[in-house]
């Protein structure tokens, strides 16, 4: 056998490389978890095919209930329901924009969930800022009894809490439902949790070394690592205050309602009106909607990157 006829590796057969760079013949090298995390994951058609079934189970509700509210009461309760817009929508959302005098009550309803809110998301980064970075002595018993007064049935503290805010005077008025929930257990903990991971420990030392104090460390280096989980916080704890019927029912009066109050004026009557009582409730569940299609992108947005940062 002659040298001619040996297989000659020429240098453009050395220098061959793969779609991705990578040499021939040589591992590629492995992708961290924060390099997998940025790259792009297509999704099938079993995985859209799901998300479309989801999504139609969660909108049906909402649909049903415009549907009814576009019905009369004869045409609700019949046997099998409506599956179809009625023709009597803008009528029963004025009858019972009316009735329950909702223009108020979304007023003080506003008030309340975003006061609630902006002061929950303020008093619950300071406590899990403390909670999870500063040591000082006590901290976990400290955290222990706030994670303890999750697991007490708000229903046990109604006739104290109730005696309380008449003797501050409060009752029939909006502070007395604002001030008993200004901060959460619920929200301590969550941020608590959020902060020890997504802030090192390095930016607080290194704010210690440049001088400064508690409060300009959370202001300048705190604040805009727990963005993304404030908006979080915000959205939930808006949502729960707008919603929450238990304490402003026993707490406030038809004078001075908010929309879950409100609404019970609805099905004050002998003969319900299934088709104003669902009127009502689409009407205080728009302005959640409005606020999700507003700021919705916002939070996403936001959860998505304190999850590539963490």
């Amino acid at each position: 056998m002659t040298t001619d006829s040996l297989p000659v590796r020429t240098a453009d057969a050395r220098t061959r490389t793969a779609s991705d760079g990578t040499p021939y013949g040589r591992r590629r090298p492995r992708l961290s978890l924060r390099q997998r995390a940025g790259r792009q994951h297509h999704a099938g058609p079993v995985a859209y095919v799901l998300l479309g079934l989801a999504a139609l189970f969660s909108l049906f509700p909402l649909y049903f209930t415009m549907v009814a509210a576009s019905s009369d009461n004869t045409r609700v309760t019949q046997t099998p329901p409506p599956f179809l817009p009625g023709p009597h929508l803008l009528e029963n959302l004025g009858k019972a924009w009316q009735d329950a005098a909702l223009g108020k009550a979304m007023v003080n309803s506003l008030i309340v969930a975003g006061v609630i809110a902006l002061s929950t998301v303020l008093f619950a980064t300071l406590a899990g800022f403390a909670f999870a970075k500063l040591r000082f002595r006590g901290r976990n018993i400290l955290l222990m009894l706030v994670i303890g007064t999750m697991m007490i049935p708000p229903q046990l503290g109604v006739v104290p809490l109730f005696m309380m805010m008449a003797e501050l005077g409060w009752g029939q008025k909006l502070p007395a439902v604002i001030f008993p929930t200004l901060v959460s257990a619920v929200g301590v903990f969550f941020m608590r949790q959020y902060l020890s991971e997504a802030l090192p420990d390095e930016l607080v030392e290194a704010g210690r070394v440049d001088g400064a104090h508690s409060l300009r460390i959370f202001w300048s280096i705190v604040l805009p690592v727990a963005r993304p989980a404030m908006a979080v916080l915000f959205m939930i704890t808006f949502v729960h205050a707008w919603n929450d019927f238990f304490w402003p029912f026993i707490a406030l009066d038809m004078s001075n309602p908010t929309v879950p109050v409100a609404l019970t004026q609805l099905s004050a009557g002998y003969v319900r009106d299934q088709s104003l009582i669902m009127a009502g409730a689409l009407l205080g569940t728009l302005p959640l909607l409005a606020m999700f299609v507003v700021f919705g992108r916002q939070i996403v947005g936001g959860i998505m990157q304190g999850a590539v940062k963490g």
